[in-house]
């Protein structure tokens, strides 16, 4: 378990990697509730690309910095889950509270038929 604060500006991004359970999500909770406090964030990133493992502790991990978040005037979204997190999620209602994003999606130019002519 660890968790990784980047702060550009009003935004701040918690890279989480491993495994969040109830003895790692403390851990977590304090480090990104600590740069919230001292930072005036708008938006909090929770990036869930690195986590391998998800029991309840991580809803509520996220349900908890998304309230903190907005208490402190910010909001937060949720970056790149893996599919079975992302599922746990959205079952959750966690993507009622949070945005939930995929950063890695190709970015998408427009289509093209044979020829090169744009549909």
């Amino acid at each position: 378990m660890s968790v990784e604060l980047k702060l550009d500006g009003d935004k701040l991004t918690a890279y989480l990697t491993g495994d969040i359970d109830h003895h790692t999500a403390a851990g977590m909770r304090a480090e990104i509730d600590r740069a919230l406090r001292q930072n005036s964030i708008k938006i909090l990133t929770l990036d869930f690309s690195g986590v391998t493992f998800m029991d309840s502790s991580g809803i509520g991990l996220v349900m908890g910095r998304q309230k903190l978040a907005c208490e402190l005037g910010g909001r937060c979204r949720v970056a790149d889950p893996p599919a079975y997190i992302s599922k746990v999620m959205k079952i959750s209602g966690i993507g009622r509270l949070c945005e939930i994003v995929d950063t890695r999606a190709p970015v998408r130019t427009g289509s093209h038929r044979a020829g090169g002519e744009e549909q």
